[in-house]
Parts: C-alpha cells; sequence; structure tokens
C-alpha cells in the first residue's frame, strides 16, 4: 500500500513523498482518500544519513590505482517518516549501482 509523507525542508516548505508501506504493519486506512502523515525531520536531514556511505564509496574509487575520470552512483532510497532516507536493501544487499568511466587519447 502507498502512503505520502510530508517532510518540512529547512527553507520552510515541504515535500510529499510517495512511499510503499509493508503489508501487515498494524495500520489500516481509517477514511478513503490520501492521508498524509508528516515526517519527524526535515528531507534535507533524511538525506544527510546517506552521506557517509557516498563519501566512502567515492573517496575508494578515487583512490584506485587507475581512478577513472568519471564516477557514477545511484543508490536506491527508500524514505520513512520515523528514520527518513536509508539505502535500500533486500537482506544484506545493498540496492546502488555504480558506473566508472575512462576517456582514453587515442594513440597517432
Amino acid at each position: 500500500m502507498k502512503r505520502l509523507i510530508e517532510f518540512p525542508l529547512e527553507d520552510g516548505g515541504t515535500i510529499l513523498v510517495e512511499v510503499e508501506m509493508p503489508e501487515g504493519t498494524g495500520m489500516v486506512p481509517a477514511a478513503r482518500g490520501e492521508v498524509v502523515q508528516r515526517a519527524q525531520q526535515t528531507f534535507e536531514a533524511a538525506l544527510e544519513k546517506v552521506r557517509p556511505a557516498a563519501q566512502a564509496i567515492i573517496k575508494k574509487l578515487r583512490a584506485l590505482h587507475d581512478p577513472p575520470d568519471e564516477i557514477e552512483v545511484e543508490f536506491g532510497l527508500k524514505m520513512s517518516a520515523e528514520a527518513g532516507a536509508v539505502i535500500a536493501a533486500t537482506g544484506v544487499e545493498a540496492n546502488y549501482k555504480v558506473t566508472l568511466t575512462w576517456k582514453r587519447e587515442a594513440k597517432p
């Protein structure tokens, strides 16, 4: 079941995020229509939880013996009103994609 969570923004605005609620959580909508739950932290604060993982990946990839010219890291994020943003995972597998690009000059 999908629900809307309202995250406050640091500048005073808000953003609505649609999240998937697991079945059997004991939460049942009391009425028809969209029920919006308010998050316990700002959207920016929720995303701060992902920063250490992103920085660690980038740091390790830049430290390769032959570092790439471009690094692209794509995270799957799960948002919740209580936990904010966490890297999506299934079991012990992290949900992210890393793309490394080397641009080599052609030899004359």
